[in-house]
């Protein structure tokens, strides 16, 4: 019997306190697809060596800068397979085209890069080169968001009407960027995170999982945005009302000043014959409402589950299941399209459907489209780049 190794990852940023990147490890590592080599972790090299051996990695493969990591690891024997870019949303896109022009395959935290220049650059590079680039919408790794998804595809709920869908936080709330949080500092300067606040932060995510599960594509839009704590120089909310292609109409929410909402992603779809909703606080549900029918609650783990939906899970019914396993379910479909790739054959349904370099560009010219259309107040309704 074969045995497949673990593809042997590397990792820029993330290092000691950063949130994200214990995330992007422990998901990594849940099914065995993956295993941490080497990394750059902290722009601090003694501090990112420091990490780096308390994670129990080879000091030689403890990286000073992302410029070392590609010098070490280029031509070494059993070189990394794929880099995750867990850094600020700024320095995205010379990390990522550094890597692909090395030959490199990359998985970045969203959103893909800073500016819709660099992202439309960075697309086309990976198109062009062949490589894989990985974006972490970790929303659509949830089993029941496929669910949602094969069931929009069947019909199941007509056409499509309206989309609602939303991001709530309270964690900005006050302006805790000035009381020393790096997370929410780099987060409101718009040289480091770009045009938009909460619409480029979690606006992002809403509008993937939208398209995700409808395959509606945007045609145009119309935003509001806010900034509600005083001395902030980007939005901490926003409204978007959508129109889609073919007729439907949307309506995406973000905030980052909503009391009560740890993380409140609420996905609603309502067509001519049903609609389909998914919380995201009770992730292993999805609510069907069929037209003259009684409302199904359909669980994870359910027998009727589609083939996508039970590829995606680990436990039984009533073992929950929630976001680290969803942010696992994208990388093992990373492991799992970089392998087919490899092996010069097609990539099972787990290496299908995934976020990939053109959806984080999609997401980055929505955010630049939100951002132009509440600036002209002249002009409401913007056409996006990359619809």
């Amino acid at each position: 019997m074969r045995v497949k190794r673990p593809l042997r990852l590397g990792m820029i940023g993330g290092g000691q306190g950063a949130y994200i990147g214990n995330i992007h490890r422990l998901a990594s590592r849940l099914d065995g697809a993956w295993q941490l080599v080497a990394g750059a972790f902290d722009v601090d090299p003694q501090r990112g060596r420091d990490f780096a051996l308390a994670e129990g990695l080879d000091p030689a493969r403890s990286y000073g800068s992302y410029q070392d990591l590609i010098a070490g690891e280029t031509g070494r024997e059993g070189r990394v397979d794929a880099v995750a870019i867990c850094t600020p949303n700024f320095t995205h896109y010379p990390i990522a085209k550094a890597l692909i022009e090395a030959g490199f395959d990359v998985i970045c935290e969203k959103p893909l890069t800073a500016t819709l220049a660099d992202a439309v650059a960075l697309a086309a590079l990976a198109r062009d080169s062949g490589r894989f680039v990985g974006v972490t919408y970790t929303y659509s790794g949830y089993p029941m968001v496929h669910e949602a998804r094969v069931r929009v595809a069947r019909g199941e709920i007509g056409a499509i009407r309206t989309v609602q869908v939303e991001y709530p936080l309270e964690w900005m709330a006050t302006a805790i960027e000035q009381k020393g949080n790096a997370q929410a500092a780099w987060r409101t300067d718009p040289t480091k995170n770009g045009r938009g606040g909460s619409i480029g932060d979690i606006g992002t995510h809403a509008y993937h999982l939208a398209g995700f599960v409808t395959g509606l594509t945007l045609q145009s839009l119309t935003a509001d945005l806010a900034t509600f704590v005083p001395g902030r120089a980007l939005d901490d909310n926003a409204h978007v009302m959508m129109r889609y292609q073919g007729g439907a109409r949307g309506l995406l929410w973000s905030s980052q000043v909503a009391l009560g909402n740890s993380n409140g992603v609420r996905l609603r779809v309502f067509g001519e014959t049903g609609a389909l909703s998914w919380f995201q606080e009770q992730p292993n549900e999805l609510i069907l409402a069929p037209l003259d029918g009684r409302v199904q609650i359909i669980k994870r783990g359910a027998d009727d589950l589609s083939e996508d939906a039970k590829l995606r899970i680990r436990t039984p019914a009533g073992h929950p299941e929630g976001y680290l396993e969803a942010f696992a379910n994208l990388y093992a479909g990373f492991a799992e399209a970089i392998r087919a790739r490899a092996e010069g054959r097609a990539p099972s349904a787990l290496g299908q459907n995934l976020p990939l370099a053109h959806d984080g560009l999609k997401g980055v010219a929505f955010v630049e489209a939100v951002v132009n259309s509440h600036e002209a107040a002249d002009q409401p309704w913007i056409t996006p780049v990359a619809v």
